[in-house]
C-alpha cells in the first residue's frame, strides 16, 4: 500500500450474539453511516470518526434482549480489526496520539501508540453498569478496540459529573488521539515507527 492509496478496511462478523459490518477509511473526513440498535453507541460512533477525519460505515444488529454489552462489545471487536487492517504494515505513520477533550464539566485525556500490541488502561472515572450505553460499557468498549487494533490506549476521566458528558469527551478524545497517530509523516513517509523495523 503506497501513500497515495486509501488506507481503507471493511470487515463483517457474525456470531450467535451479534451481525456487524463495518467499513473505515483512515483518511476521510468524517463522513459517516451508522445503524446500530443503540443510539447513544450510535451518537458516540459519529463523534469518534468526525472528530478522528475518518470515514465510518457501521451495520449492527443482534441480541438486545439481555442488555447492550454483546452489540457494543462485537462492534469494537469489528472495528478494533478494521483499524488494523487498515493501517497494513503501518509504514510512515505518526505513530502516536494524544489529546486533551472537555466537555462542559468533564475532562478527558487520550493517548494512543499503534504499536501492534494491544494494551490498555482506561480509568472511566465510574463503574457504572446500568443503562444504554453506561461508562463500565464505554470502558470495555476501548479495551476489546484495542486488543483487535493492536493498538496501546491510556484513556483517564480527568473530571465530569454528567454521564454523556464523560463518555463522549471519551470517544471524542479517542478520536482526536487516533487521528494523529494515523496521520502519514511527512517526513519519514517511508519508515516503519520502530526501532525493531516493524510494528
Amino acid at each position: 500500500m503506497t501513500q497515495n492509496s486509501p488506507r481503507t478496511a471493511t470487515i463483517e462478523r457474525e456470531t450467535g450474539e451479534s451481525d456487524i459490518a463495518i467499513t473505515v477509511n483512515l483518511d476521510g473526513t468524517g463522513v459517516t453511516d451508522i445503524k446500530t440498535p443503540n443510539g447513544f453507541m450510535n451518537h458516540m460512533l459519529d463523534a469518534l470518526a468526525r472528530h478522528g477525519s475518518i470515514d465510518l460505515s457501521v451495520r449492527a444488529s443482534g441480541d438486545t434482549e439481555s442488555g447492550p454489552h454483546h452489540i457494543a462489545e462485537d462492534t469494537a471487536i469489528v472495528l478494533g480489526r478494521c483499524i488494523d487492517k487498515a493501517l497494513g504494515e503501518r509504514r510512515g505513520i505518526v505513530r502516536m496520539g494524544h489529546a486533551f477533550v472537555p466537555l462542559d464539566e468533564a475532562l478527558t485525556m487520550c493517548a494512543i501508540d499503534l504499536s501492534g500490541r494491544g494494551y490498555a488502561v482506561v480509568d472511566m472515572g465510574s463503574n457504572n453498569n446500568m443503562g444504554e450505553f453506561p461508562t463500565d460499557l464505554a470502558r470495555h468498549f476501548f479495551e476489546s478496540a484495542s486488543a483487535e487494533g493492536r493498538f496501546n490506549i491510556h484513556l483517564r476521566v480527568e473530571a465530569g459529573t454528567n454521564e454523556h458528558h464523560i463518555i463522549e469527551s471519551a470517544f471524542k478524545a479517542f478520536g482526536r488521539s487516533l487521528r494523529d497517530a494515523v496521520t502519514l509523516d511527512q517526513r519519514n513517509p517511508d519508515t516503519i515507527p520502530s526501532t525493531k523495523g516493524a510494528l
